[in-house]
């Protein structure tokens, strides 16, 4: 994650992180209330699609269209 960090610019590295502490809160939150895991995980799964859409649409409109990672080629396992 930190190299993929590295290829944006400020303020959405800051938005990347505020969100994935807001996660990371809200899931000890869910365990300290005793949810049941499978609700928590829902929960924090729609909660982060709907943040990883606020971002992309963001990078969008910004005209950032690269790949997480440029200039480095793909290979599948």
């Amino acid at each position: 994650m930190a190299r993929q960090l590295d290829l944006v610019d400020s303020a959405t590295r800051m938005m990347a992180l505020r969100g994935n502490h807001r996660l990371a809160d809200r899931w000890a939150e869910f365990e300290r209330r005793g949810v049941r895991s499978v609700i928590a995980n829902t929960a924090i799964a729609r909660e982060f699609a709907g943040w990883c859409w606020a971002v992309a649409s963001e990078v969008q409109e910004a005209g950032q269209r690269k790949p997480a990672y440029a200039g480095e080629s793909v290979v599948a396992a």
